[in-house]
C-alpha cells in the first residue's frame, strides 16, 4: 500500500514532553491570575515543555545558573513565575506572584531562593538513592 503524505524526508523522533513540577503555591496562584494571564503563561510553560522558548522570559542570574522568569502584563499590573530550567526533563516552578512595582520584592525573591534550595537538594539526594 502506498504510504500517502510521506516526503521521502526522514521525521525528527519526537521529544518527550518536560514534566512540570510546582513548588510551594506557585500553582494555586497561578489559578488565581486573570485568564488571559493564565492563557499565555500556558503556552509559554508548552513551549517549555517542548524545548522551546518562551515568549516573554527573562534570565535571573543573581539567583542561580538556569533560573528564568516568565513575564506578562495588564492593565492590573504585571504578573511573574519564576521557574528552574529543565533538569533531567523536568521544569519546577518555584514561584508565582504579582508584582506591584519594577523592583522585584525581597519576601518574592526569599521565596524563590528557599524553594531552589529544597529543589536542588532533593535533586542531589535523588541522585545519590539512585546511585
Amino acid at each position: 500500500m502506498k504510504d500517502i503524505g510521506n516526503t521521502g524526508a526522514e521525521e525528527e523522533p519526537q521529544r518527550r514532553l518536560a514534566a512540570v513540577v510546582w513548588e510551594g503555591d506557585s500553582r494555586d496562584v497561578v489559578k488565581g491570575f486573570p485568564k488571559s494571564i493564565r492563557s499565555k503563561f500556558g503556552a509559554d510553560i508548552f513551549n517549555l515543555q517542548r524545548g522551546e522558548r518562551p515568549l516573554s522570559f527573562r534570565p535571573m542570574p543573581s539567583l542561580s545558573k538556569g533560573v528564568m522568569e516568565l513575564k506578562q502584563r495588564d492593565t492590573a499590573g504585571w504578573y511573574r513565575i519564576v521557574y528552574l530550567s529543565r533538569i533531567d526533563n523536568t521544569l519546577y516552578m518555584l514561584h508565582a506572584f504579582r508584582k506591584h512595582s519594577a523592583k522585584t520584592s525581597k519576601n518574592d525573591l526569599a521565596i524563590v531562593k528557599a524553594r531552589l534550595r529544597d529543589v536542588l537538594e532533593a535533586i542531589e539526594q535523588e541522585k545519590k538513592r539512585n546511585g
